[in-house]
C-alpha cells in the first residue's frame, strides 16, 4: 500500500486536463507492463487497456478513468495540485483532480496488481481500461470507435466504481438507473444590438436571454411529473462587452440530467419551444441556435449482475456496504457495456473521513457540509479508500472469475 500512496500522490500533484493525458497514460502504462500486462496504448486519444491472461474463463474488464478538471486546488494538501495548463481553447486555467479520478486510477492499479499475484485462485482473463475524457463524456466513445472492442478481448462484464463524499471504508449502491444522462446544449439568442441609451432602436438579447433563464425553471417545476427527475441548469450566460452597448447576442451553457429518455425527450422539447417562443416575443430577427455539445445515456446497473456483485460485497465486506438512491451526476462508463453487449455494474467508494460520521453525528448533515466532486476543496482520504479501491474491484471481479477457476 505504501507503493499505491506514492501513486496516488504523483497522479494527484500531476493532474491533466480531459484530452490531454499524456503524462497519466505513460504512468498507468508502465503501471500495467510492471503487472504482467499486455499493454495497448493511445486507444482513442489517450486510453490504455492492460490485457491480464489467465487460462479459460470468463473476460472481466474494470474501468478507471483518468481526466481532471479546470479547478485551482484549495485543499491545503502538502501534495496539493500547483499545475497550470492550457486548455482546449487556448486558456490558461489551474488544474486539480476534483473528481477523485487519480484514486480511481490509483485503486485499479492495485487491483491488476493483486490478480496478477494470485493466479492460482482464478481462471480467465482480467482487461484494465483507463479511459481518457470522462468530464466531458467523450473519452468511452473515442475508445470503442478506435477499435477498442477489437484491439482486447471482449467482456462478459464491465465493472467499474466512482469515489464519493461518503465514509471511506464503505461501498454504495444503486439498481437500475444510477446516474442521470447528461445533455450539454449551447443557446445562442440572435438580437439586435445598438447604443445602451436608446435601447427602443434594438432587440436587446440580455432581456431575451434573462427571460429565457427564467422560463426554464418551469420545465421541472411545471412539466415534469413529481414522480419523475430531471434537472435543468444554466451553467453559463456571456453576452455583451460594455455596459452601453446593447450585444447582437447572448449565448447560454445548459446542463440536462433525465433518467429515461421519454423524459429527456420532453424536457429537451420544451428546452427548444421555451427558446423559440422568448425569441418570437421578444421580436428577434433571427431564430436562435440551438446546438447538443455532448450527451451521455444514464447509468445503468444490470439487476442480475449487480446482485452478483452485492452479494460478493457482502461476503466480503460486511456491514459495509449500503443502497444509496440515484446520483443526479453523470458518467460514459455504461457505453463501454452497451457496446459490448454485455452487462455492466458501477457502485461508489466512500472517500472522506470516517470519523466525520461517527454517532452521533447525522449521515445527511455531513454530507451536506464536507467538500464533495468537483469542489476545488475535495480530496479523499489515502486510507482506508486505496484499501477498499482495490478490494471492491477484486472482490467484484472474482465474482465471475473464481467460479471458473
Amino acid at each position: 500500500m505504501t507503493e499505491l500512496r506514492d501513486l496516488y500522490i504523483d497522479l494527484h500533484r500531476h493532474p491533466e486536463l480531459s484530452g490531454f493525458e499524456e503524462r497519466t497514460a505513460g504512468v498507468v502504462a508502465t503501471q500495467l507492463a510492471d503487472t504482467g500486462c499486455e499493454v495497448i496504448e493511445h486507444i482513442g486519444g489517450h486510453g490504455v487497456a492492460g490485457v491480464l491472461a489467465n487460462g479459460d474463463g470468463p473476460v472481466v474488464w474494470l474501468r478507471a478513468d483518468m481526466d481532471a478538471l479546470p479547478v485551482k486546488e484549495e485543499t491545503g494538501l502538502d501534495y496539493a495540485s500547483e499545475v497550470v495548463a492550457t486548455a482546449e481553447n487556448g486558456e490558461s486555467t489551474p488544474v486539480m483532480h476534483a473528481c477523485g479520478h487519480d484514486m480511481h486510477v490509483t485503486a485499479l492499479i492495485g487491483a491488476m496488481r493483486e490478480l496478477a499475484g494470485s493466479t492460482a485462485d482464478w481462471s480467465g482473463t482480467v482487461v484494465a481500461v483507463v479511459q481518457p475524457a470522462e468530464e466531458n463524456l467523450s473519452g468511452a466513445r473515442a475508445m470503442v470507435a478506435d477499435a477498442l472492442l477489437d484491439r482486447v478481448p471482449r467482456p462478459d462484464v464491465v465493472l467499474g466504481q466512482h469515489v464519493a463524499p461518503g465514509p471511506a471504508g464503505m461501498l454504495f449502491y444503486h439498481p437500475g438507473a444510477t446516474l442521470a444522462a447528461s445533455d450539454a446544449l449551447r443557446i445562442t439568442l440572435h438580437g439586435r444590438g445598438g447604443h445602451g441609451s436608446r435601447p427602443e432602436t434594438t432587440v436587446d438579447p440580455v432581456v431575451m436571454a434573462a427571460a429565457v433563464v427564467l422560463r426554464l425553471q418551469t420545465i421541472v417545476a411545471r412539466e415534469i411529473p413529481a414522480t419523475d427527475r430531471a434537472v435543468v441548469t444554466v451553467g453559463t450566460m456571456e453576452a455583451g462587452t460594455k455596459n452601453n452597448i446593447i450585444p447582437d447576442s447572448a449565448t447560454l451553457g445548459l446542463s440536462v440530467r433525465t433518467y429515461d429518455e421519454p423524459t429527456r425527450a420532453k424536457v429537451l422539447d420544451a428546452i427548444e419551444r421555451i427558446v423559440r417562443g422568448e425569441a418570437a416575443a421578444a421580436g428577434a430577427d433571427r431564430e436562435p441556435e440551438i446546438t447538443t455539445m455532448y450527451h451521455s445515456p444514464p447509468t445503468v446497473n444490470d439487476d442480475a449482475a449487480l446482485r452478483r456483485v452485492v452479494e460478493a460485497f457482502g461476503e466480503s465486506f460486511a456491514g459495509r456496504v449500503m443502497e444509496v438512491p440515484p446520483g443526479t451526476g453523470s458518467e460514459d462508463f455504461g457505453i463501454l457495456g452497451a457496446e459490448a453487449g454485455v452487462p455492466s455494474v458501477y457502485w461508489f467508494l466512500g472517500g472522506a473521513d470516517p470519523q466525520l460520521f461517527a454517532p452521533p453525528a447525522d449521515l445527511m448533515q455531513v454530507l451536506g457540509e464536507i467538500p464533495s466532486n468537483h469542489s476545488p476543496e475535495y480530496a479523499p482520504v489515502i486510507e482506508p479508500t486505496i484499501t477498499m479501491g482495490v478490494g471492491a474491484l477484486v472482490c467484484a471481479a472474482r465474482a465471475w472469475l473464481t467460479g471458473d477457476a
